[in-house]
């Protein structure tokens, strides 16, 4: 397993900034085209607010930017659980980004099924080929969370999805209320970096979990081709 690297800030809002930076820095470095997959929950919503700062947008190669997103709910986009809805409102309505770089999971006027089918498919246009190397990660960040129940991307406990391994998008049907799209895990792992974020004293039993390396959470099960960053807080280390 990739070693998971413990990065600790202040708070919440530390972490969101750190990852900014971190987001920015590493698009300029790339010098071409940079693929940034993202994630629902309350700190990346934070951190896409920051993004959107004139400070932070101004810095960004938006030009050269390509968004994707770890996982959708089978929602209507303007819909108050839709990852993409949350994105739009904290960060894609405010930035240059051109409307041809944002790789939104289609979910109106499909099946579950034929979403994840038609996302797999832009994946692989974007990538340019059926099939992930080792050598050329498909993505250069990968931005997860970690629920309380161990989940990441639509990731759940006990779901099929979990023993996906030929396909690149699967479906989740019956964990939740809502169907959901996810990248599987071999999509997940096809990453240089991947950024695990969690803040606040409520992540401390998961986090602990998490870095013991439990194997009963799906999260563990993340194992990228690059480096796996866990950007946390003091109150989640128990350290506040």
């Amino acid at each position: 397993m990739t070693e998971r690297k413990l990065i600790v800030l202040n708070d919440g809002e530390g972490v969101a900034r750190h990852v900014a930076d971190w987001i920015v820095d590493s698009a300029i470095a790339k010098k071409g085209r940079f693929a940034l997959s993202l994630s629902g929950g309350s700190t990346p919503k934070r951190l896409y607010q920051i993004l959107a700062e004139p400070a932070y947008q101004s810095r960004m190669p938006w030009q050269n930017v390509h968004l994707f997103w770890g996982d959708e709910r089978m929602v209507p986009r303007d819909n108050e659980l839709s990852n993409y809805r949350m994105t739009a409102q904290a960060m894609l309505d405010h930035v240059p980004i051109p409307a041809g770089n944002i790789h939104g999971i289609k979910t109106e006027g499909l099946t579950v099924e034929e979403s994840a089918r038609d996302y797999e498919e832009t994946l692989k246009s974007f990538y340019g080929s059926d099939h992930l190397d080792p050598k050329k990660p498909l993505f250069d960040i990968m931005l997860l969370g970690i629920g309380p129940d161990g989940h990441t991307a639509s990731l759940f406990p006990g779901t099929a999805a979990l023993n996906e391994r030929s396909r690149w998008v699967t479906t989740v049907v019956g964990a939740k209320p809502e169907d959901r799209v996810t990248l599987t895990y071999p999509c997940l792992a096809s990453s240089a970096h991947v950024g695990s974020l969690l803040a606040g004293a409520d992540k401390q039993p998961i986090l602990k979990q998490f870095m013991a390396e439990d194997q009963s959470l799906p999260s563990v099960h993340v194992d990228p081709v690059g480096e796996l960053l866990v950007f946390t807080d003091k109150a989640a280390t128990g350290k506040a």
